[in-house]
């Protein structure tokens, strides 16, 4: 199968991004392994006619927002994400009318439909960086009201407003199952994902995005780590600091939705050229215009 993608890649003069909560065995086969911000990077300077994004529905979306003029294709059509719809563009209208002033910013995990009624797109990576930068005071922070009161905490001279949109897969992840493994593993650090709830990240020695905590734990001269976020993360942390002991919740946190992807899925969508990103129409231009300030202002 692997010497197929090869040849299928080649044909289609195709690229595999591929997240980091997707499965091991299609990381493996990915050009490019990363968190959103990484991603989004990477996909803004591709050469390449067609990308295979194993990632979620608003991943795809992303991509084909930075590149309109390329193919990308996405392996499973199915893979959503929850918190990419958990916000009303009548909740926005309503700030926007008590707030004349404000700047919507709105977290990448989230439609295209979502990002073209807001103002900036941010990932976890650098969030605080771009809110800090922003001119105004009034911020309203969308969808994920865990990453927003976190960057609230770090940037207090704003007045950052939330919406009640959430990650499922960190939002219930409980702070007695962290407690449970700080007892287990005194020696640990524990690193945790800004989606999580604030009596988890209450315990964290260190909270960022997917691509911080394993930079964290590379650099960190400590042997073990509690990992609070999704377990997918294990591979590259493991493949990067042989030795060194990564201990995940009890429930383990795993995203279903980026389950679903499947190297045969892959080379389905290489061989056939089916489940392409279509193209958003007239709300694309907007929500790319908050991608590409984004990648301004995280420079």
């Amino acid at each position: 199968m692997q010497e197929e993608i090869l040849k299928w890649k080649k044909e289609r003069d195709a690229v595999i991004l591929a997240h980091y909560y997707a499965p091991l065995e299609v990381q493996e086969q990915a050009d490019y392994i990363g968190d959103s911000f990484y991603l989004s990077r990477v996909a803004a300077g591709l050469s390449c006619r067609t990308i295979v994004f194993a990632g979620v529905r608003f991943m795809g979306e992303s991509a084909k927002l930075l590149n309109p003029s390329k193919t990308v294709l996405l392996p499973e059509p199915g893979a959503d994400c929850p918190m990419a719809h958990m916000v009303s563009r009548e909740e926005i209208e309503e700030v926007r009318r008590t707030f004349p002033d404000v700047t919507v910013v709105c977290y990448i995990n989230s439609t295209a439909e979502v990002k073209s009624w807001c103002d900036v797109s941010v990932t976890s990576a650098n969030a605080v960086k771009i809110v800090r930068k922003l001119p105004g005071h009034n911020i309203l922070f969308v969808p994920d009201q865990n990453l927003g009161r976190f960057v609230a905490q770090q940037v207090p001279e704003k007045n950052v407003m939330l919406v009640k949109g959430f990650c499922p897969v960190h939002h219930f992840i409980k702070a007695e199952e962290v407690q449970m493994l700080k007892r287990l593993h005194p020696e640990a650090e524990v690193l945790a994902h800004p989606e999580c709830g604030i009596e988890v990240l209450s315990l964290a020695d260190y909270i960022g995005s997917t691509s911080g905590i394993i930079d964290y734990a590379s650099a960190s001269p400590k042997q073990q780590f509690i990992i609070v976020t999704e377990s997918g993360v294990r591979w590259m942390l493991e493949k990067r600091n042989p030795g060194k002991c990564f201990y995940f919740p009890e429930r383990e946190p795993v995203c279903a939705d980026m389950k679903k992807i499947t190297l045969e899925k892959i080379l389905h969508v290489l061989k056939t050229g089916e489940n392409e990103v279509e193209d958003p129409g007239p709300e694309g231009v907007q929500a790319a215009k908050t991608l590409e300030r984004m990648l301004e202002l995280a420079r």
